[in-house]
């Protein structure tokens, strides 16, 4: 074959590859037009920490980066270590995300979080969607498996999350203070905050020592560090 065809033909292969990958990245941080339409907003756009930053510390440097599409705590100790939450709040809101975390690792999503300075961390206000690998100790604790109100009740529907660094898909709808939690497709759990008996179930719970947990359905977003590393990407809203 024509040495300058080879070349030709090597070219358009590596093209066709390099494009193949763009388009793989891209369309797992781009909303489609439908999404668009239906008023989907994205929280991450694939490179930046831009939207997010340390509750109470503002926009500094963390152990949250944007690396290879994927929104990631690290485990370099030496940078500031603690959850993140979106700039923005939210109320009525249907939350989509997908995780994948290390083995062995325990983190979370806060909903309805308030940012104050009184208030040390953001579980302090804000109820957590759970997100635990199969392996840690506390997968035992019924309460505490991916997809529960953390704390409060065992999963609805039993699911486990996909193995550790794979990919799941999360949801959370919050319509008027109620609740509901999805992981894989499988509603995983339903709690209405406005309800006069959530006080009473917080009281049972560790919760009973933080005054501000669980009083608001407004809020922000938040991503919860821990001591493995855990990754998100394709984070988006949609206001109900």
């Amino acid at each position: 074959m024509n040495k300058c065809l080879i070349n030709f033909l090597a070219i358009g292969f590596i093209v066709i590859i390099f494009s193949h990958c763009n388009g793989t990245k891209d369309q797992n941080h781009q909303l489609t037009e439908k999404e668009k339409s239906e008023g989907w907003i994205a929280l991450f756009d694939g490179e930046t920490t831009n939207g997010w930053h340390l509750y109470n510390n503002g926009k500094i440097d963390s152990q949250w980066i944007a690396k290879n599409g994927e929104l990631y705590c690290n485990t370099n100790f030496h940078l500031e270590h603690q959850d993140i939450i979106s700039d923005s709040e939210f109320e009525n809101f249907d939350l989509y995300f997908e995780w994948k975390i290390s083995p062995g690792g325990n983190s979370g999503v806060f909903m309805n979080v308030v940012e104050r300075k009184d208030l040390a961390t953001a579980w302090t206000t804000g109820p957590e969607y759970q997100l635990l690998e199969v392996t840690n100790p506390d997968y035992a604790t019924a309460n505490k498996r991916s997809g529960c109100l953390f704390g409060f009740a065992p999963l609805i529907n039993a699911v486990d999350p996909k193995p550790a660094g794979e990919w799941n898909q999360s949801r959370i709808k919050q319509q008027n203070g109620n609740a509901e939690l999805y992981l894989n497709g499988t509603l995983t759990a339903q709690q209405d905050f406005k309800l006069a008996a959530w006080p009473d179930m917080i009281s049972k719970t560790n919760f009973v020592h933080y005054p501000e947990y669980g009083k608001y359905t407004k809020g922000h977003i938040g991503l919860q560090y821990w001591l493995k590393g855990i990754s998100f990407r394709n984070i988006k809203i949609k206001q109900l």
